[in-house]
């Protein structure tokens, strides 16, 4: 905006890219330890926390008046949003029932693209004041509705039931899936959790609780990366950083500075351009999550993966060629569609797969930490890409492309060859065929395999020499079955 400008004054495509880029390393740390805060706290709390922290960076960022200023403002704002986004995601899994698990994770996402969207055209209405009030706007707006979801997480969200049972408080958690109105079909195995503490507290091992130092913290986090669980804990990992190397938040970020390179050459039609792209991203987006749980989570990697990668390695083809031209030609065009088309792909599958399938696959004793560290992984390359693109497109304008369709290209490869299905398992069921090494792909065989589990577990409730922990096993498999075959698919 001109008014940053005078405020500011001008600075290099290095200094652009730190001022943006400052919020995501503060995030990263910050969702290194959010699923600690989160264990500790309780998952309401943390978001609680995390979003009063955001209400107050984006204050001060509104009440800037100098650069030093405005960079702790983004960096407070950035500790807000590790802190509430990862844990966020972990809670809605875990209330969700396992058939709408996907839509209601994906809900996330969906106010996320109507944040942009609204940004969006909230700049473009005030690019044209002409003093401070044009970009002190966008940030009071941001620090208003973070205090009032802090304000409302404090006063209406109940604790996560699956937290409370690995706190030890089996009753509270019946009481909240009664409030939350979940059938006790559909609580999967979350009785045979509370059994499984109590006949570790009857044979005089500890339950599981919280970690209640950093040190616990600290071993909480090294669980992630044992046998049993690092291979999804590596996957994660991968899957949400090349989220964002695949260049969306280069798209989302520099927006208006990439339809102005494409020949939109004021910041008016910039601005417009990027407000219809947020527009299309929010309506892609309701479609998307509507219908998460219809189409695979390793589909829509693929597929959505393909689509990315063509539509970078396009622009950065065009660009290489010198086929765009600001004032003519249809290079520009072509550019200006791809750039959309890219936009729309990535919100209608791996904004939504990938953190719907990163809060799936870990048991519950890692789940918090292990999302944490996958958002940590997804925050430090939003911060290389968010730093380094400017440069980038001072210095070239196609190499940036290149690197995004490569990085997206190498997903597909990867998601192809080590990503399971998860669509409409509970999580225990993804748990245990992990942990068995079994396929996901196929419900039919998936239910027949649970079918001869829960013949096994009858056989061994009618034998008189069976001890009561393996019947206590065995009703908490029929138990998960039932709530398997009412969801009316694996």
């Amino acid at each position: 905006m001109p008014s940053f400008k005078r405020t500011f004054g001008d600075f290099s495509s290095t200094i652009h890219g730190l001022i943006v880029s400052s919020i995501l390393i503060p995030a990263a740390l910050a969702s290194f330890f959010a699923g600690h805060l989160a264990d500790n706290l309780g998952r309401p709390k943390a978001v609680t926390l995390g979003a009063g922290i955001f209400g107050l960076g984006t204050g001060i960022e509104a009440a800037s008046v100098n650069i030093g200023m405005l960079l702790l403002g983004r960096s407070l704002t950035g500790v807000g949003e590790g802190l509430f986004l990862s844990t966020l995601v972990v809670y809605v899994c875990e209330i969700s029932p396992p058939r709408q698990r996907g839509p209601l994770t994906a809900i996330q996402q969906f106010l996320i693209s109507v944040g942009v969207c609204v940004g969006y055209f909230i700049c473009y209405g005030t690019v044209n004041i002409h003093s401070s009030v044009s970009w002190r706007i966008p940030f009071a707006f941001q620090s208003v509705i973070a205090f009032t979801y802090a304000i409302l997480s404090a006063l209406f969200i109940p604790p996560s039931p699956r937290w409370l049972v690995q706190v030890g408080r089996g009753v509270e958690a019946g009481a909240i899936w009664d409030k939350l109105g979940v059938s006790s079909t559909e609580r999967e195995k979350d009785d045979e959790t509370r059994q499984q503490d109590e006949r570790a507290m009857a044979e005089g091992l500890p339950a599981p609780s919280s970690p209640s130092s950093w040190r616990d913290r600290f071993e909480v986090l090294g669980r992630v990366f044992k046998k049993d669980v690092r291979s999804r804990t590596l996957l994660i990992v991968f899957m949400m950083g090349m989220q964002q190397l695949s260049g969306i938040d280069g798209v989302l970020y520099y927006a208006p500075l990439l339809f102005q390179q494409a020949g939109l050459s004021t910041a008016q039609s910039s601005f417009l351009a990027s407000g219809v792209s947020g527009l299309l991203m929010m309506l892609i987006t309701i479609p998307a999550f509507l219908l998460s749980d219809r189409w695979g989570r390793r589909t829509s990697a693929i597929v959505g993966g393909s689509i990315l990668a063509t539509c970078m390695l396009i622009i950065g083809s065009l660009y290489a060629s010198k086929s765009v031209h600001p004032s003519h030609g249809a290079g520009r065009w072509v550019v200006v569609a791809s750039i959309f088309i890219f936009a729309l792909a990535f919100c209608g599958t791996w904004a939504v797969s990938f953190r719907i399938y990163s809060s799936e696959v870990h048991p519950a004793s890692t789940r918090a930490a292990a999302t944490s560290l996958g958002q940590s992984s997804n925050w430090i390359i939003n911060w290389i890409v968010a730093f380094t693109t400017p440069i980038f497109l001072a210095h070239s304008t196609f190499g940036a492309y290149f690197l995004f369709g490569g990085a997206s290209l190498l997903t597909v490869i990867v998601c192809s060859i080590f990503m399971r299905e998860t669509r409409g398992r509970t999580l225990e069921v993804i748990d245990e065929s992990f942990r068995n090494g079994e396929s996901l792909a196929g419900p039919k065989k998936a239910l027949r395999k649970l079918k001869n589990l829960r013949s096994r577990n009858i056989a061994r409730l009618e034998s008189p020499d069976e001890p009561n922990g393996t019947a206590l096993v065995g009703c908490g498999a029929l138990q998960a079955d039932g709530a398997i075959t009412s969801g009316g698919r694996l």
